[in-house]
């Protein structure tokens, strides 16, 4: 089978840690909100960030006027967009992430009246360029329904994690460039998509929201993934904007994850670190988290006093237990 490069990095084992234990809170969160309100303003800033990375320049209040069916003053164009983005998202539920013929009625139905080949596989040459340096060459367009049907063989059948194989998707999908246009837009429903089946919350978690306010880090990822011939820093970015994501949209700082424990977003760095590799020295903890020697072994010794971890067996030999 078909698998395409990229390596899992210890920042990403430890970012899908800290995620899952965000994604319950989330849940939690969810059902004592007012869920309606939440998911439209959700929506609202999904369609409004998706489509500004793209130059649609609609502010979120003219996205929410045109979702509630009332006339603005706009180019007709930009209003277009964002109506057939509205009708795409609307369309969610009903989407199978690991169906090509899907992904082709999402593409139809985001880029209708937009351009000549919605919903079918580009016919020609396509590229991405910062002026008038190509940046990015994508393959033949001979050769993109068999790279869609590869890729979409791999994302049902591999065993890696949901989180892992959302971020591969995404990276691979816009490497492939599959369409004339409309290629981010739908590389980030889809990623959003394929985490739906992880947990429904991304249905409504706007990850394009966090995309949109570091689009350059975005960028930079991409194409430090391009130079290496792996996708591997694209998935540390992709998994840590949707950690930040799921922090961000409980009402919390990135800098503090509180819980009825006291514990803070540097304690769940840690915890993250240990519960990947409960051998791990707070040495390597250090290197892998950016935090001093000194930082990371106050932060054990609070989740020790807290009752959070304990120590198993020698210094030397021993592990870090997760008592949580």
């Amino acid at each position: 089978m078909y698998r395409p490069p990229f390596t899992v990095s210890t920042k990403a084992i430890n970012l899908i840690a800290m995620i899952s234990s965000q994604i319950e809170r989330y849940s939690i969160k969810m059902e004592q909100e007012d869920t309606l309100r939440l998911r439209k303003v959700n929506r609202i800033k999904t369609i409004h960030s998706s489509l500004a990375i793209e130059g649609n320049n609609l502010s979120e209040g003219e996205v929410q006027a045109i979702l509630e069916g009332k006339k603005i003053v706009a180019p007709l164009k930009e209003i277009q967009e964002v109506r057939n983005a509205i009708k795409t998202y609307e369309l969610y539920p009903k989407l199978n992430p690991f169906s090509i013929q899907d992904l082709l009625l999402a593409h139809g139905t985001m880029m209708a009246g937009l351009v000549d080949e919605a919903g079918v596989f580009r016919s020609g040459g396509v590229g991405v360029f910062d002026g008038e340096k190509a940046i990015h060459i994508a393959p033949p367009a001979s050769r993109v329904k068999e790279l869609m049907n590869d890729l979409f063989s791999w994302l049902e059948n591999t065993d890696d994690h949901l989180l892992i194989r959302s971020c591969v998707f995404h990276y691979e999908f816009e490497f492939i460039h599959p369409f004339a246009d409309g290629n981010g837009r739908i590389g980030r429903l889809w990623q959003s998509l394929i985490l739906g089946q992880l947990n429904p919350i991304f249905e409504h978690l706007p990850v394009e929201n966090m995309v949109y306010a570091n689009q350059q880090a975005y960028y930079d990822a991409i194409n430090k993934s391009s130079d290496l011939g792996g996708s591997g820093p694209f998935i540390d970015f992709m998994l840590e904007e949707i950690l930040n994501a799921l922090v961000g949209h409980q009402g919390k700082s990135n800098a503090e994850i509180a819980d009825e424990k006291g514990l803070n977003y540097q304690h769940e760095r840690v915890l993250g670190c240990l519960r990947a590799d409960r051998h791990i020295a707070a040495m390597a903890i250090a290197e892998d988290l950016g935090m001093s020697a000194r930082q990371v072994e106050r932060i054990l010794a609070d989740l020790k006093k807290k009752g959070i971890i304990q120590r198993k067996g020698a210094n030397r030999n021993g592990y870090w237990e997760v008592l949580d």
